[in-house]
């Protein structure tokens, strides 16, 4: 997102080192200025070089493997001498305690967010960072690397409606009719469906594009996983699905996740797979979907590494993966310091895999999925997770593992907290079909 313009983003910092360049540095700290590569050359030239010798960028480092890390190279260590840590949770967190107050600074390349129950903490680390390196304070949370960010007393929505719209108008799909679905439910794609594209680039960026979407569209998700399984040789076929999505985008751009200032905190996740979904390989697809209270923080749909003789062992490794990712926010909460209710609740719909999870004894029909059955039983014997029964009716992930009629499929995303708040601006579109 460099080349995008960014418009009052939120506490968010644009780190720029004000070290002077010579010739020789020049080469390897162009990267680190967060300006139009015009000024920059022009404020080089004009305090840096002399008269008569110019910068020729031999290489940019945002084009190497180690670019991430160069640019991660001298931050963490300010931080960390200015009393901050690494949360082990994410290593691009830094977090801070002192008494009743917690600051964090989320870090993403050169863009930074900070947020703090103590705005006397958020002025004086950025105080500290204008004396070490320029920076440009861009106000209060409000567009940070695509993500639309709203606040109001009732909570927080992040959208992102100009990407949409954007996307629409890049792909010719602004005056587009609305689709109820992003992906025809009455078909199943697979490899051999259609002509070959002659260029499978334009479905590539597309499909690529539509990835970075699911960010806060995870009524999309499924219909991008499956996309996905056919970038190394698309059809038209599958571009045509593409399309459709795109249709889906234009009934609602600025539909985006909710999340309530009053909800409770505990996890709930609800785990849930397609047996035997793919019908290239015949792997089977899992997803999850984990709340915290009522807001819908995580979710996945992905196909399975191996092929599964069985809907129970299959239904395990989706239950092993859900559990490790309760694990890993279960981490992230510690770390930031926030009470939580313990046990999170694990539901799953498959009375065997239940059965399995309780049955301590093993026996020829279990013993090849033994690794995850111990990790799932290890996860409830220490707390962390406790697994619940619940009926197929009443499982809210089924939106990630099959495609959906429009009124279940709309029944599904009415339960993730998908809000449009921009609905009234969006009055004036056609009805979906």
């Amino acid at each position: 997102m460099r080349g995008e313009k960014r418009k009052n983003p939120a506490i968010v910092l644009d780190v720029q080192f004000r070290r002077k360049i010579g010739i020789a540095e020049a080469q390897h700290e162009l990267y680190i200025l967060n300006i139009e590569p015009s000024q920059t050359i022009l404020a080089l030239t004009n305090s840096s070089f002399p008269t008569g010798q110019v910068c020729k960028l031999q290489r940019s480092l945002y084009g190497l493997k180690q670019a991430s890390r160069q640019c991660f190279a001298r931050l963490p260590s300010f931080l960390l001498s200015a009393g901050y840590h690494h949360s082990i949770a994410d290593h691009s967190l830094f977090l801070k305690f002192s008494d009743s107050t917690t600051t964090a600074l989320l870090v993403y390349m050169d863009d930074i967010i900070l947020a703090s129950n103590n705005l006397s903490k958020i002025r004086r680390i950025t105080h500290l960072l204008d004396l070490t390196f320029r920076i440009k304070d861009l106000g209060n949370l409000k567009f940070f690397l695509g993500l639309e960010v709203a606040r109001s007393h009732s909570g927080i929505h992040l959208c992102q409606r100009k990407y949409t719209l954007d996307l629409l108008f890049d792909t010719g799909m602004l005056a587009c009719k609305p689709a109820s679905t992003p992906i025809n439910y009455t078909a199943r794609l697979h490899s051999a469906s259609g002509v070959p594209l002659h260029d499978p680039s334009p479905y590539r960026r597309l499909v690529g594009r539509l990835i970075y979407l699911t960010t806060t569209r995870p009524d999309i998700a499924f219909a991008v996983q499956q996309l996905s399984q056919y970038m190394s040789a698309p059809t038209d076929v599958h571009l045509k699905a593409a399309f459709r999505t795109l249709r889906y985008l234009k009934q609602a751009p600025g539909s985006g996740l909710f999340f309530s200032s009053t909800s409770s905190f505990q996890l709930n996740a609800f785990s849930d797979l397609d047996w035997a979904g793919c019908p290239d390989t015949r792997r089977s697809i899992t997803d999850f979907s984990v709340y915290l209270g009522h807001s819908f923080i995580s979710w996945r749909s992905k196909k399975q590494a191996t092929v599964s003789k069985s809907s129970s062992e299959a239904e395990y490794h989706a239950l092993a993966s859900t559990t490790c990712e309760i694990q890993w926010l279960t981490f992230l909460l510690e770390n930031l310091s926030v009470p939580f209710l313990r046990p999170s609740l694990l539901f799953c719909d498959n009375d065997s895999v239940l059965q399995i999870a309780s049955n301590e004894v093993f026996h020829e029909r279990t013993k090849h999925i033994d690794i995850n059955c111990h990790i799932i039983r290890d996860k409830t014997a220490s707390g962390l997770i406790k697994l619940l029964p619940i009926s197929s009716s009443m499982q809210l992930a089924h939106l990630f593992t099959k495609p959906l009629s429009p009124h279940l499929f709309h029944v599904s995303c009415s339960k993730l907290g998908i809000l449009n708040i921009h609905s009234q601006l969006e009055g004036g579109s056609q009805q979906p079909s």
